[in-house]
């Protein structure tokens, strides 16, 4: 939608240039089309790219079928911010360093290529563990506090309800998280982690339902080349319950509540 008012500003500027000249024809049609492209793409590559969110490592605060801004400049640019992460230079331009809580895009070490959304938890030099669901921050534990059940209402597999905290980060940077109310698994008790020199530990919101940095072979330590962008505001939000051809459905489907959420 955006880029159609954008091509609508590039289309009157040249009507009016044709106006003279009579008919520009298909080579002005053509010109505007790659004048468009090329405002796309650097507006992705170095200001703000859309994401949408299809799993629920992140539950609340991202749901499935979420679609949110992330800000590229954020943490400064990388061969990740550019398109297919063409490898034009090494490391990062404008380098900013992401804060602790910070909810971050980025590609995954394991391959490079696949776009994972996670929360910054541990900054170069720390050390993070879980004991009994309890995240530890060098050596001390992070403080949360229980609120009222967090109950998940997905119409494909029907209603689960998970316990749910407040968690506040030593920055004094506060976010809700979940855990499932069943037994402990070997992610709510890990060894320690040691994060090296220029690296970040990431973990999701839904502590039981996240592949994250805890799992070393899966995800690990993100090198900060791989940071594509911090998430923003969250433009769109639908239940997804319908068929995507279901257009009758579209405004029932879409969470109005949710449009324009800064994400914290």
């Amino acid at each position: 939608m955006r880029w159609g008012f954008i091509a609508k500003i590039f289309f009157a500027k040249d009507c009016m240039a044709s106006s003279r000249r009579r008919s520009g024809g298909f080579a002005d049609t053509l010109i505007t089309l790659l004048q468009v492209v090329v405002l796309a793409l650097l507006v992705r590559s170095f200001a703000y790219e859309p994401f949408n969110i299809p799993s629920k490592s992140m539950q609340p605060t991202l749901l499935v079928g979420d679609y949110l801004f992330v800000s590229k400049y954020s943490y400064g640019y990388s061969r990740y911010s550019l398109p297919f992460g063409l490898p034009l230079f090494e490391g990062r331009i404008f380098p900013r360093r992401p804060e602790r809580g910070d909810v971050a895009v980025f590609k995954l070490p394991t391959d490079n290529r696949t776009d994972y959304i996670k929360r910054v938890i541990g900054l170069p030099g720390d050390h993070i563990k879980v004991e009994h669901r309890v995240l530890m921050i060098n050596g001390q534990p992070v403080k949360r506090q229980a609120v009222e059940d967090y109950v998940d209402r997905d119409p494909r597999t029907g209603t689960t309800r998970h316990l749910q905290y407040i968690e506040t980060l030593p920055n004094g940077r506060s976010h809700i998280i979940i855990e499932d109310a069943g037994p402990e698994v070997w992610a709510d008790n890990t060894d320690e982690y040691v994060v090296p020199p220029g690296h970040y530990f990431m973990m999701g919101d839904n502590r039981d339902n996240s592949e994250d940095s805890r799992f070393l072979d899966k995800v690990g330590y993100v090198p900060e080349e791989n940071l594509v962008g911090r998430a923003e505001i969250i433009f769109l939000s639908t239940s997804q319950a319908g068929k995507p051809w279901e257009f009758w459905l579209w405004p029932s489907e879409l969470r109005w509540r949710r449009l324009f959420d800064h994400i914290v």
